[in-house]
């Protein structure tokens, strides 16, 4: 075992601590990286590219699905060879990974440990087998890992988590998805669209990101025309069964139901990898979930030299966010005696199922009671969308009372996507709602629905009454 000495010492070695330690780098530090699993962020691996890659598969078997509404007939009808469709995904996701992993080898190996880290103290950490690192300051950027409830557990080996999914060598004929969160919805509606039978049940009525009741009841009709999703099911027992997993609940009707599924899919959330790092001995506040609580803006932890950055962290688990994140605990890091706040962009998240989900701002839940306004638009009449048959969802801007700042958005419709870019960047802006109105909007595009939107809520800002909705 060696003894190492470094200025930052990183542990975790996906997008967040990557970023954090070119950052320490950049800043004329030395910092080591230390990883214990196989390199590849989770994002390439077992995320954001994998997912999109079976949505991609989804998409077209779909429009083969939708082709008659066009007057347009496929020879001989739709065939959904499972197998393929597998094979291009994991191919596909070896060679975003294989991006990732090249990356990292790019690093001189004198800067890279190769193990399981915990700390000793708050300036000292221990590499299982293979070196003691003394730092000045270090950056936990560990990850999550899948949480699967314990009543799931009962379905043995017939259960999955995300994670499995995109290694599967064809596609099964069930599934029963636990969790409408955003990787629940993702990967039921692409198994339901390419063939497979599909039951999504929540527990609580969340679907997906969504807090605007408007807005996330459009968007449960609209996937529930789809597939069978109830956001608020009653799970009375799983088992594992000869050919399966079998799954007891009471129906959206309050009806008993007893159904076999191939496979049951856990996406009931993802746990913080925070535990095992020895944290528990430095005598740092944590939060309920054994997560120490640190300082948002400049990310350190308490009064330590540590700093906590992405998924880790239980906040914001999106990869723009993890890298933000990263580049700010490595900059913090490497001077820990001048960290400061760093930038953050204007709050955006985007689910890619159809209707697509594009939340701004925080959306409906970070909005100041009271003090906003809110306007909106139906997709379901909106013109490009009725010509391309996807006038399905809602959008709902809010701005500000008295001033008409652009405070957010929540959306499920058509080009959610880029709609959400474009309010995103508004919001960074300070926009008020005057001036995004005075922005171009070209005919016929699914835009136009936004200036809808958005002309309501400038109608409402000018009532005399102004009342918040």
């Amino acid at each position: 075992m060696k003894n190492l000495s470094v200025d930052v010492a990183v542990i975790g070695a996906g997008t967040a601590g990557l970023a954090a330690y070119r950052a320490a780098r950049a800043r004329g530090a030395t910092a080591v990286l230390i990883e214990a699993g196989p390199h590849g962020t989770t994002c390439a691996r077992v995320g954001c590219m994998p997912s999109k890659l079976l949505i991609a598969a989804a998409e077209a078997a779909h429009a083969i699905d939708d082709a008659p509404g066009f007057g347009v007939h496929a020879v001989g009808g739709k065939r959904v060879d499972g197998v393929a469709v597998m094979a291009r995904v994991r191919a596909e996701r070896d060679r975003f990974v294989g991006f990732v992993v090249k990356g990292v080898e790019g690093i001189p190996e004198s800067d890279r440990l190769v193990g399981r880290a915990r700390f000793t103290g708050r300036l000292s950490l221990e590499v299982e087998g293979v070196a003691k690192v003394a730092f000045r300051a270090a950056v936990i950027a560990t990850g999550s890992r899948p949480a699967v409830p314990p009543l799931l557990a009962r379905a043995g080996d017939r259960l999955v988590v995300n994670d499995d999914v995109f290694s599967w060598t064809d596609l099964p004929r069930s599934v029963a998805v636990f969790g409408p969160g955003v990787i629940g919805l993702e990967l039921g509606q692409s198994l339901a669209r390419l063939g497979v039978r599909v039951v999504v049940l929540g527990r609580g009525g969340a679907v997906g990101p969504l807090a605007d009741p408007v807005v996330r009841a459009a968007y449960a009709r609209s996937l529930a025309s789809e597939f069978y999703l109830d956001p608020d099911a009653h799970v009375e027992r799983v088992e594992r069964v000869e050919d399966g997993v079998e799954v007891a609940f009471r129906g959206l009707s309050g009806e008993p139901r007893v159904e076999r599924f191939e496979w049951l899919l856990a996406a009931t959330g993802r746990r913080p990898n925070v535990d095992g790092l020895g944290l528990e001995t430095l005598g740092l506040e944590t939060d309920a979930q054994g997560v120490p609580v640190r300082d948002r803006a400049t990310l350190r932890l308490g009064d330590s030299t540590i700093f906590l950055a992405g998924d880790a962290a239980n906040d914001i688990p999106l990869l723009h966010e993890a890298a933000d994140e990263g580049r700010i605990a490595g900059h913090n890091a490497a001077s820990p005696a001048s960290a400061e706040p760093g930038e953050r962009r204007a709050p955006l998240a985007v689910v890619f199922t159809d209707p697509q989900v594009a939340l701004v701002g925080g959306g409906f839940a970070a909005l100041p009671a009271g003090r906003f306004v809110a306007g909106e638009v139906s997709f379901e009449d909106q013109g490009r969308s009725r010509v391309m048959r996807r006038n399905r969802g809602h959008l709902r801007v809010y701005a500000e009372k008295g001033t008409g700042r652009f405070l957010g958005a929540e959306m499920a419709g058509p080009a959610a996507e880029h709609i959400g870019h474009l309010l995103a960047w508004a919001l960074a802006n300070r926009m008020t709602v005057d001036s995004m109105l005075r922005m171009p909007f070209y005919h016929p595009v699914v835009e136009e629905g936004l200036r809808t939107a958005l002309r309501d809520l400038d109608a409402r800002l000018k009532a005399p009454e102004a009342i918040a909705a």
